[in-house]
């Protein structure tokens, strides 16, 4: 892997190099990961004029959920505690005879900005924009492996959780035992908040669990994800609480169900951001639910839970092969509930079979 990070530095510098900066510092953690294959807490990445340096607060430990730094990164440990690295990473940009430096502004307080222009009082400062962020997006086959491993890990932690008991447990309840669950599987731990959301509260996207208990009769929208190896995923599903839902419960999961599947059948290379989106939202639209719909269909997903590409009305840009991403569409009738799908895929060209299910737990309608 070593290889594959000095390669992901040498299309990085090749960028900055283009735009007249022969250095550049990185500060956002999943970024600083990304190129150095570790990012231990605080650290920055600087690549040098002369050399490549993982500027660490302290020496890093071995836990598999921080990642190993390249063999080919050369470590630079700040002598004392309570340093800056980014502070000390710009001045040993300017001791390697750096004239320019950029930098991650969408990730610096002002404060810390300006700490580094003081400390290298010479070096012009320029924005890197999303120049990484951009480079993360197209996955290579590695880090699908790792979304693979993780969202499997997802879907056994969700499929025990249905197995057992749920009248009577609240949200928050359920919420910490798929947690564990993940853990007790593999994970580094879960990838975002789990979401248990019941009764009038399910279909919410993002809903925080409460103490609110399981019933008979319940819609329970589940969201969830697993962090393997750095790399983060999610699924979403939908159930009914007793032996047989309502009409109107079918009714709204089969009309869901319809518009996750338009948005996972138009996942293909060249297809355009916001036409995934409209395919899903045509179908919830013309059932009458425009009003209060998510600001979204889905988005990408990696070192991040919530990564480009956006997948939204007004979002610009084409899909390419290998980016993984979520289909997650959800209508919430307020004072009622409502459904959730959420599913991660990979893009794939119909030569490969088309988009690649990630998520495999059944989208069928389960009374549990």
């Amino acid at each position: 892997m070593s290889e594959v990070y000095a390669t992901r530095r040498s299309r990085l510098r090749e960028r900055c190099n283009a735009a007249g900066t022969a250095a550049a510092l990185i500060s956002r953690p999943a970024n600083v990961r990304y190129l150095a294959g570790a990012a231990p807490q605080g650290a920055a990445l600087l690549l040098g004029k002369r050399e490549d340096l993982l500027v660490c607060a302290g020496p890093p430990d071995d836990r598999p959920a921080e990642g190993r730094p390249g063999e080919n990164l050369r470590l630079h440990v700040l002598p004392s505690p309570g340093g800056d690295t980014a502070v000390a990473a710009a001045d040993l940009a300017a001791a390697q005879g750096a004239e320019a430096l950029a930098v991650e502004e969408h990730d610096l307080t002002v404060t810390r900005y300006r700490a580094v222009s003081s400390v290298a009082a010479g070096l012009r400062l320029v924005d890197l924009g999303g120049a990484v962020e951009q480079l993360r997006v197209v996955k290579d086959e590695e880090e699908i492996s790792c979304l693979r491993i993780g969202a499997e890990i997802a879907d056994q932690a969700l499929g025990e959780l249905l197995e057992s008991i749920l009248v009577g447990r609240t949200e928050r309840h359920l919420a910490l035992e798929l947690e564990r669950r993940l853990v007790d599987h593999g994970a580094d731990g879960p990838a975002f908040p789990t979401s248990v959301a019941t009764g009038p509260n399910s279909g919410r996207p993002g809903h925080p669990p409460t103490d609110r208990r399981v019933e008979e009769g319940d819609f329970l929208s589940v969201c969830l994800g697993a962090t393997y190896r750095g790399y983060r995923c999610e699924i979403g599903r939908t159930f009914v609480i007793g032996t047989s839902p309502a009409d109107w419960q079918i009714e709204l999961y089969d009309l869901v169900f319809a518009a996750q599947r338009a948005g996972r059948e138009s996942l293909a290379p060249g297809t355009a951001y916001r036409d995934v989106d409209r395919a899903a939202r045509q179908v919830l639209d013309s059932a009458g639910y425009a009003q209060g719909l998510p600001p979204r269909t889905g988005h990408g997903v990696g070192l991040e839970i919530d990564e480009d590409p956006q997948l939204a009305p007004a979002a610009m840009g084409k899909l390419d092969a290998c980016v993984p991403v979520t289909v997650e569409p959800g209508v919430h009738l307020p004072g009622r509930g409502g459904v959730r799908i959420d599913d991660t895929l990979v893009v794939r060209p119909e030569a490969d079979g088309g988009p690649e299910l990630l998520t495999i737990t059944t989208k069928e309608l389960l009374a549990l």
